[in-house]
Formats: C-alpha cells, sequence, structure tokens
C-alpha cells in the first residue's frame, strides 16, 4: 500500500514509518522537518495546511495519523488549530483522495478526568472533561476520526501510554535532566501504579492497528507494555539508566497541584524557554494510577509487547553509555 505518516520526524512517528516501510509499503511522510528516513518521501508542511495535506494524501491507500501539538503549557489556540482543525484537514483530504484506511493516534489522557484509571480499557474520550488543552483537543480530534469511519474508510483510534526509549528527547530526556539537577520530585512517595510503553511496542502496536484496520473498524485501544509499576520504581529505573540519581524528595499531590495551577497562570504571562516543572495535569498523572486492560488490544490486534520493561531499561542504559542497541525499529 501507499501509506502516509504524519509527524514521521518524532521518535514515534519515525518508528512507525520504518516499520512501515520494512513491511513493504511505499511510505511518504508528513512533517515540517525532514524525516531522515532512507526510503521514504517526504512531504514538508503541517497538517493545518490544506494544499499540503492534499498533495501528501493523493493516491495513498492509508494514514497513521501521529502529528499534533504535545506541550504542557502552550497557547490554547495553537492546540485546537494542530490537533482538531489539523485532523479535521487530514480527514477531509483522505475521504476525497479515497484513502481506505485512517489509524489516529491518540492518548489516554482523553478519558482521564482526574481520578485513577485502573484496569479500565479504552474508556470513550471525554473533551468536557478532560484535563488541559492538550488532552482536550486530543479527544476531540479522537472523536472527529472515529465519526468518519463509514464502509470505505476504515477508522481506529490507538492510545500508546507514556512512550519512552532510546534517543527520546521529551520524557526520558526531562526526567534526566531534572534528576541531574536534584529538582524531579515524587508525588505521595511514587506510589501511584502506572503503565508505560517501549517505543518498539508503541511502533508495532499502531502498525497492526494499520493492518487490522478493516477488522477492527470504529474501535478504540490502549497499548501499553502491559507491566504497570510505581512511579518511584520507573523513576529509579530510569535514573540508574543514564547514571543521574534517583528522585530523592517527595511533595503532597495537593501542594503540587496548587503549585502547578500556580506555574500555568505565570506561564500564560510570561512563558518559559521549556516544558513548565509542573501543572495541574502533570501532577495528577504523577499522583493518580493508571494502568490499562489490555486483553481486547492483545486479542483483536493479535500483537503482543516484543520488549519488557527490563530489556527496555538496559537497552536504555547501553544507549546512554554510548553502546549500540537492539531493536525490533531499525534506522
Amino acid at each position: 500500500m501507499i501509506v502516509v505518516v504524519t509527524g514521521a520526524s518524532g521518535l514515534l512517528g519515525r518508528a512507525v514509518a520504518v516499520l512501515l516501510r520494512d513491511a513493504g509499503h511505499e511510505v511518504r511522510t508528513l512533517q515540517r522537518s525532514p524525516s531522515t528516513i532512507d526510503g521514504v518521501h517526504d512531504v514538508r508542511g503541517s497538517v493545518t495546511e490544506r494544499d499540503v495535506v492534499e498533495a501528501a494524501v493523493a493516491g495513498a491507500d492509508g494514514v497513521v495519523h501521529l502529528a499534533a501539538k504535545v506541550s504542557l503549557a502552550g497557547d490554547r489556540d495553537d492546540f485546537w488549530r494542530v490537533n482538531v482543525g489539523g485532523t479535521r484537514t487530514l480527514l477531509d483530504a483522505a475521504e476525497r483522495a479515497g484513502v481506505r484506511r485512517v489509524v489516529q493516534v491518540s492518548s489516554p489522557s482523553v478519558a482521564h478526568t482526574g481520578s485513577s484509571l485502573a484496569g479500565v480499557g479504552a474508556e470513550p474520550a471525554d473533551p468536557d472533561h478532560a484535563r488541559g488543552d492538550y488532552a482536550r483537543t486530543k479527544a476531540e480530534g479522537e472523536l472527529l476520526a472515529l465519526a468518519r469511519n463509514s464502509g470505505s474508510l476504515s477508522v481506529v483510534a490507538v492510545r500508546p501510554h507514556l512512550v519512552w526509549g532510546p534517543g527520546d528527547t521529551q520524557l526520558i530526556a526531562r526526567i534526566v535532566d531534572r534528576a541531574r539537577r536534584g529538582t524531579l520530585p515524587l508525588l505521595n512517595d511514587g506510589t501511584a501504579l502506572i503503565d508505560t510503553t517501549y517505543i518498539d511496542n508503541a511502533a508495532s502496536g499502531i502498525v497492526a492497528a494499520f493492518e487490522s484496520a478493516e477488522q477492527v473498524a470504529g474501535r478504540r485501544y490502549v497499548i501499553t507494555n502491559g507491566e504497570p509499576r510505581p512511579v518511584a520504581e520507573l523513576m529509579a529505573g530510569i535514573c540508574a539508566a543514564a547514571g543521574v540519581p534517583a528522585p530523592r524528595f517527595s511533595i503532597p499531590a495537593g501542594l503540587a497541584t496548587v503549585a502547578g495551577s500556580a506555574i500555568e497562570h505565570l506561564w500564560s504571562i510570561r512563558p518559559g524557554r521549556d516544558e513548565p516543572p509542573m501543572t495541574r495535569f502533570l501532577a495528577e498523572q504523577l499522583s493518580t494510577s493508571h494502568w490499562f486492560d489490555q486483553r481486547d488490544t492483545r486479542r483483536e490486534l493479535r500483537w503482543t509487547p516484543s520488549v519488557s520493561i527490563d530489556e527496555g531499561l538496559r537497552y536504555l542504559a547501553a544507549h546512554e553509555s554510548g553502546h549500540s542497541v537492539p531493536t525490533a525499529v531499525p534506522s
């Protein structure tokens, strides 16, 4: 097939594009910067640009949509323009071009309304109660995509949770940087139980959804390693792999939430150069459990993770030490 992957300059988008290429598909990528992937055709631009999007999907059979504005803070209109408007532009173009299948890459945060998610499946997206502009707009985007499911267009929504691995400049890099500076706290002693997803598993799960799209059209799935662990244990493992000290202090979640609210207000007036150190959304994510029942995901997508958390941490340590890393996702 001819498959368009949006957001392929990111860690996960790149891994998905590589797997699709290696499966024999003709891959086009759509993003603002070069994907730097051998054997694919780059279309440079944004999902908000109609002409660019139409050029990317012309003659395509399928789309995997990963491009999004991902941040803990920022201009509300930017989130809506990219995560909702860009998704609508892409879906409109895909329908006009006769695309047969779309995988909408979403987030479990679309169904997180502040309380713990313990052993649940892919609960309905709830843009009215999701926390923060990122989660709200991703929820709207997922609902938009699933509403386009029809006899001629198979749409599946997948929600990989807390994707990490070697080369990650988002989650891993920020944890390591703050741990090195001694500014990485635990909330409520880091006892909340959470699922995460190693990069190879997230990519292969998304590709499995693409390959199964016609059989599971209209469905939504959370993708994780299926190995929930306490936040403190995960943080300690990542820090050990990177050779930095694990978090040494804890603060009450309520205090972090109040501080996050104040920081968000300050950031709206005078944004910092990086992500804010705390937000209400981040406080909730670090202090409430969120782990998921993976039985439907594995059975219906005919998929299982190939890399355990412990293996992933060993690969992360090897990468941080400058050694080569075994991977199911070649470059």
